[in-house]
């Protein structure tokens, strides 16, 4: 098995654990679980932290080691993603400031709807923009990874948005003494 293959399983299968995360994180909001919740907020920002960090270190791994380079949208996903790491173990540093978190959702909101917007071109759902800049950037409709049927590199990066902006979106209604979710 090559180091390419074997990073391939191992972040598909974290985005498969991600996602079946959300259907988790979804399902307690409906259902109103205030335990779960309480818990959920207690972890998330350890768990944002842990799932930044992971995204930021497989992005680099893909185009530094592996020598994938970055299309145009990834570089956005990038500048999204990687501030996210350093806002978060600022916030578990300091262990205070709701201007970080807010910061921190915004960023993933952001980086959400462009992962999304990738995702949809590389599987043909999205009309494309002119993305590819012929000379110095990769057509970002191209896909380097292809995992269980689905998984793109996009799809990656979405799931780690959206799990982020779900914890800190929990963590930051459920910490309102008043407010019922």
């Amino acid at each position: 098995m090559t180091l390419v293959s074997v990073a391939n399983i191992v972040l598909s299968s974290a985005t498969v654990v991600g996602q079946i995360g959300i259907g988790f994180l979804v399902a307690t909001i409906l259902f109103r679980r205030r335990t779960a919740l309480g818990h959920i907020s207690r972890n998330a920002i350890v768990l944002s932290f842990i799932i930044a960090l992971s995204a930021t270190l497989g992005s680099l791994f893909y185009s530094e080691i592996i020598g994938y380079e970055p299309c145009k949208l990834c570089w956005f996903q990038r500048i999204f993603m990687y501030p996210e790491v350093i806002l978060l173990g600022t916030l578990l540093w300091k262990k205070h400031g709701a201007g970080i978190v807010d910061g921190s959702i915004i960023l993933s909101i952001i980086g959400t709807a462009i992962a999304l917007y990738h995702y949809l071109l590389q599987i043909g759902l999205a009309p494309a923009l002119p993305c590819s800049a012929t000379g110095y950037s990769v057509s970002c409709s191209e896909r380097f990874v292809m995992s269980f049927g689905y998984i793109t590199i996009p799809l990656m990066t979405l799931t780690a948005f959206v799990l982020i902006t779900f914890l800190l979106g929990i963590s930051k209604i459920h910490e309102k003494p008043d407010t019922k979710i």
